[in-house]
């Protein structure tokens, strides 16, 4: 292990474990903490391990003196989802400690994400519900799956992100993401929203923050639908 990794790793620990520390406040205390746990997932996303059994492998080999007790791949994977909210919440901290997180420029889009290109896994797939049929105009294809929707800076740093049904309309999901997560638009000044023409229109422009304000291509005519209700609640699942 090298010097490098070693202080990065430390730094690291203590900034989750100012955050997060002492969370846990009920039944035996876990041979991982919470807050190592979290330092182990970031530190795999940092070294882009995209295997937890890769990974785990080589925390076995190099990061023992720094984790003493490290679980096994199933553990470990169990571990991550019921500890999701303190991943989720570390990234946002982690993420607001660089400067790119204050751009007042901000890039919207979204992209399909198929899921599934035969129909019996159409009938037999666990995103039965959330996935649907949807049209992707760069294709110029059908597909069946979720769209994703992002919200970065000019440099990329994520700020907002969800996945909708893509028989929903772009503009419902946008506005939907600004109203769960109305204290990141809140906290910042006269932001700059650049987007396609899907987003565009006179009543998203109204129903947008005050603070914020579009910047669009040509206004498509007709399209979006459904309900900014059922997306706000699709986006914060």
């Amino acid at each position: 292990m090298t010097t490098d990794l070693n202080t990065l790793l430390t730094a690291l620990y203590v900034k989750i474990d100012d955050e997060i520390g002492g969370t846990r406040c009920m039944g035996r205390p876990p041979l991982l903490s919470d807050s190592e746990l979290v330092c182990l997932a970031v530190a795999q996303a940092l070294l882009g391990y995209h295997s937890e059994s890769r990974w785990l492998r080589y925390a076995n080999k190099h990061l023992t003196g720094m984790f003493p007790y490290l679980p096994q791949r199933a553990g470990y994977n169990k571990r991550l989802r019921s500890t999701l909210g303190l991943v989720k919440r570390m990234i946002r901290e982690l993420g607001m400690d660089s400067d790119f997180w204050f751009d007042n420029l901000c890039i919207t889009d979204s992209t399909p994400v198929p899921c599934g290109m035969s129909r019996p896994t159409v009938q037999r797939s666990n995103l039965a519900g959330w996935a649907g049929y949807g049209y992707c105009a760069s294709h110029s294809r059908f597909f069946w799956g979720l769209r994703l929707y992002l919200v970065c800076t000019p440099t990329g740093m994520p700020i907002m992100w969800a996945l909708a049904n893509p028989k929903i309309g772009e503009r419902e999901v946008l506005a939907a993401m600004l109203e769960v997560d109305a204290d990141l638009v809140a906290d910042r000044e006269g932001i700059v929203l650049i987007s396609d023409k899907g987003f565009a229109s006179k009543p998203f422009e109204k129903a947008s923050p005050g603070k914020a304000s579009s910047c669009c291509g040509p206004r498509a005519s007709g399209r979006g639908s459904g309900t900014a209700s059922r997306c706000s609640r699709r986006s914060a699942n």
